[in-house]
């Protein structure tokens, strides 16, 4: 028997004017007003044609942050929606969850919506975590006896039990989300609706989280719809997916097709290793760089043993202390792993004037994440930042178990240090 359908969008549209607060001026309401209810024209405002694209200049006060968007969603279905920062993601779900109005187009939703779009939405600061959980239990159509019945589940899951009765403005980011999530996945919404803030959380939450949209979705038959640049999370969570770019659908169908979609559209194209070399020493030159004997920027590596080597010739005309830095980034520029020799000053090795090679031979943890990562090579020196750098100029293809990864302690070196 076919699922009845729980969500459809009908070319929803939304515009917004740049620079300004609010809709309008009283100058372009009255325009609008005129051409549309006396003279029976077409709103000028919304020919403007200049799409969401944040890589070309403005040249408009207009811009379509949706445009034309059609899709609908099953009941009991989970949506991946996924595209680069600044594709329409959160404007979209804003429209679904009624945040704000579609400048065209029309939407329908059967069931109750509990939203969860960003960190602390809908909570009031002052007031305590129990009391934020009625208020928002009563927001989504719930009443007190409903909520009571529910609160020791939601503390207990959202790990909060020790601060439930201490105002929300002296939680944490992640204790805010936490108790958030806990409440719109326990009021037994029709369609839960999750942004990217589950990224705020700790990966024991993530899983928990992940659990329970699963539960949600496949034993309770509720719809989800689920929004993250992890795809990990996604694949493991989705049955099916939307792509979005510059406010558009740029695919619609399976959660695997999707994913591929929007990781080849992150990675790079063939091309020499060297082509985006940058250097800030006058006294180096940088000749050829190779991994594996091979200046492609293109390279697979099996975990089963996962290593590889990097060569870096070239000229330098003084005596110089030089050493290689590999920093690893996943599809969505996170650094994740750094490689360096670990070496002081005084370990250093120090390189004549003339042609010189160096090498490194890089073993990865057999416990790293399978997937795609862009990889920065830097010839460095302790007390220097680079002589030189490759930026994201070469893929790195690694086969094996996808993992879905917390957050990182090392700041800026990354998850792992190699």
């Amino acid at each position: 028997m076919t699922k009845p359908t729980a969500i459809k969008f009908e070319n929803i549209s939304k515009q917004y004017r740049l620079g300004t607060i609010g809709t309008g001026t009283l100058s372009h309401d009255l325009n609008r007003w005129w051409q549309v209810n006396i003279r029976g024209k077409e709103d000028p405002y919304l020919k403007i044609e200049q799409v969401n694209d944040r890589e070309q200049k403005a040249t408009s006060d207009y811009v379509w942050a949706l445009k034309n968007i059609d899709f609908s969603v099953k009941q009991g279905e989970v949506l991946g929606i996924i595209g680069k920062n600044g594709a329409g993601k959160s404007t979209l779900l804003k429209i679904l969850s009624r945040v704000t109005n579609p400048t065209t187009g029309r939407m329908m939703v059967k069931g109750r919506i509990a939203s969860l779009l960003e960190v602390g939405t809908g909570f009031h600061p002052e007031m305590t975590g129990r009391e934020n959980i009625f208020m928002n239990g009563s927001i989504m159509g719930m009443n007190k006896s409903e909520i009571s019945r529910k609160l020791d589940e939601i503390v207990a899951f959202a790990g909060v039990e020790k601060y439930i009765d201490t105002p929300v403005k002296r939680y944490s980011s992640g204790m805010t989300v936490r108790l958030g999530f806990a409440i719109a996945a326990h009021m037994e919404p029709e369609i839960l609706v999750v942004d990217e803030v589950l990224a705020v959380g700790d990966a024991e939450f993530q899983k928990k989280a992940i659990g329970r949209m699963q539960d949600v979705s496949s034993n309770q038959g509720r719809t989800v719809l689920f929004v993250s640049h992890n795809m990990n999370a996604v694949k493991s969570l989705c049955s099916a997916g939307i792509v979005l770019e510059k406010g558009g659908v740029k695919f619609n169908g399976g959660i695997d097709e999707a994913i591929e979609l929007y990781l080849d559209a992150n990675t790079l194209t063939e091309d020499s290793i060297q082509k985006n070399v940058k250097w800030t020493s006058p006294d180096l030159e940088i000749e050829n760089i190779s991994i594996n004997n091979s200046q492609s920027n293109f390279l697979h590596v099996n975990n089963r043993n996962p290593e590889f080597e990097i060569a870096i010739e070239g000229a330098i005309h003084k005596s110089m202390v030089l050493s290689m830095e590999i920093d690893f980034y996943d599809v969505n520029h996170n650094k994740v792993a750094f490689f360096g020799p670990g070496i002081t000053k005084e370990e250093a090795p120090v390189f004549s004037p003339g042609k010189f090679k160096l090498q490194e031979k890089i073993s990865l943890p057999k416990n790293m994440s399978g997937g795609t990562y862009l990889l920065d090579i830097s010839i460095t020196h302790p007390n220097v930042r680079y002589y030189m750098k490759a930026p994201k100029s070469v893929q790195m293809d690694l086969e094996g178990p996808s993992l879905v990864t917390g957050h990182n302690d090392y700041g800026t070196r990354g998850y792992i240090i190699l």
